[in-house]
This record gives C-alpha cells, sequence and structure tokens, in this order.
C-alpha cells in the first residue's frame, strides 16, 4: 500500500477547545478521547489529534481544508456567527476580505491557540 497520512498530533493549551471549535465551523463530530489525544476526523480519513500541551509549548502551524463551494458556504457563515477576524491571505494584509484563487474562494484566521486555519474550494495549482 502507498504512504497515506493517518493522523497528526496538534498541540494546544485546550484539547476540548480547539477540536470544538474547529468540528463545530466543519460541521464535523469530536471524537472518542484516545488519552491524551482529542480526535476530530476529516472526510478522507486523516485525524487531527489535538493534545493539551502547556501553552509555551503551543507551536502555531497552518491547517488548511478543501471544500466544496456549498461546504464552503456553511463554514463561512459558521465562522461569520462566532464573529472572530479574518483574511484573505495569510499575511493579514486583506483583513475582513475573502480571496479567489485559483478561480475558488479561500479565508484564514486562527483557532483559539493561534494554529493557522484556512478553508479554500479550489486546491493550489487547480486550472480555472
Amino acid at each position: 500500500m502507498p504512504a497515506r497520512l493517518d493522523h497528526t498530533i496538534v498541540g494546544v493549551r485546550d484539547r476540548d477547545e480547539s477540536a470544538t471549535f474547529l468540528a463545530d465551523l466543519l460541521g464535523l463530530e469530536v471524537g472518542r478521547p484516545l488519552e491524551p489525544f482529542l480526535p476530530v476526523v476529516l472526510d478522507n480519513g486523516v485525524s487531527l489529534d489535538f493534545m493539551t500541551v502547556p501553552p509555551e509549548a503551543v507551536t502555531p502551524q497552518h491547517f488548511a481544508f478543501l471544500v466544496d463551494e456549498d461546504e464552503f458556504d456553511g463554514v463561512f457563515a459558521r465562522f461569520r456567527a462566532r464573529g472572530g477576524d479574518f483574511w484573505a491571505d495569510p499575511h493579514q494584509t486583506q483583513p475582513g476580505e475573502i480571496n479567489h484563487d485559483w478561480g475558488g474562494r479561500g479565508f484564514y484566521f486562527l483557532e483559539p491557540s493561534g494554529h493557522w486555519l484556512e478553508v479554500l474550494t479550489q486546491a493550489y495549482g487547480s486550472p480555472h
């Protein structure tokens, strides 16, 4: 079998807060705890296993989630209902905007522990 990503561990300040934030936003469920991890399983079977670590041990990472156009509308509406800041770009130069890269839509935002999340409808390099 070719290699494929199964899971990754995400160090956060509060695993319950971060896992619930992501699951609610993406319309997913938080899995049952696998001590010390709290998983959120994506549609392709890859899980993000949230683990509480000391705040100084959180190293911000970037996670991008590819969704279809209809799902983007739902994710963006749920995000806007929370009232958080968002940007069209990872450098935070376009606040309150979405991008239209590769003929799709996308936006960037921070989750509660400071990890950068991105939701996009076209993979980088997609023909449009």
